[in-house]
């Protein structure tokens, strides 16, 4: 058994490509210091719309990219994810099929935040609970049941003190990205939020930052007053 962290990013920052680049390796390695920390396995790097090989030194580093469709994001996880995309051409129909096409795992990211991606009829192979949300778990449980996938756990991390808040316990033998892939398609994962005072305390520090910018939309099939609607903290 293995935990993994199945969506981070290198950098806290955008523009200034070349910048960004040079920051790249060292996010990747302050990452897999945090997680080596909060005692997981690996990470997947899952940087928006681009792949490149990175060590995360104290933890394995598995391949991945989020890209951003014509609907929203979508994980692309495995051995060989593609090494950039262009944001707002692929539809989702069409993302999945370019991470089956290279061996890699297709996961719907935080289906309830700016996106519409879980309305759409493709061959996903799970579905996230996002770490900077958490009081959405039992929306994306729901989701999951009618469309029959395994769910699994990603934080989100743009800075490495958000590594871990959420991640996946992942059933295999060896950690490797086929591996990984294997246990998504299997189902053999499980999600875990970590909700202790440190990460709702990292989560309000971030919805500070990013204030105004992220809203979350409510199922459609739940009327008001039923579920627990997510809170200032996340």
């Amino acid at each position: 058994m293995f935990t993994l962290d199945l969506h981070t990013h290198t950098r806290f920052f955008h523009g200034h490509s070349r910048a960004a680049e040079v920051y790249d390796p060292v996010g990747a390695r302050l990452l897999g210091l945090a997680a080596r920390y909060r005692e997981l396995d690996g990470v997947a790097l899952t940087n928006h719309d681009y792949y490149r090989s990175f060590s995360a030194g104290a933890v394995r580093a598995i391949p991945g990219i989020e890209i951003s469709t014509t609907k929203g994001h979508v994980l692309v996880v495995g051995p060989d994810p593609p090494t950039r995309t262009e944001p707002a051409t692929l539809t989702p129909e069409e993302t999945v099929d370019l991470a089956h096409d290279r061996g890699c795992a297709a996961i719907i990211a935080h289906p309830y935040r700016n996106s519409t991606v879980r309305e759409v009829d493709a061959d996903f192979d799970a579905i996230e609970v996002n770490g900077k949300h958490p009081r959405t778990e039992s929306w994306v449980q729901a989701l999951a049941e009618r469309h029959d996938l395994p769910m699994v756990g990603g934080s989100d991390a743009h800075y490495p003190v958000e590594v871990g808040r959420a991640f996946t316990r992942v059933d295999a033998d060896t950690l490797t990205p086929e591996s990984v892939v294997e246990a998504i398609r299997e189902g053999r994962v499980e999600p875990r939020v970590r909700r202790g005072t440190f990460d709702q305390t990292v989560r309000r520090l971030y919805r500070r930052i990013h204030e105004g910018k992220e809203q979350l939309h409510r199922p459609e099939e739940e009327s008001p007053g039923v579920g627990e609607p997510p809170q200032p903290e996340d």
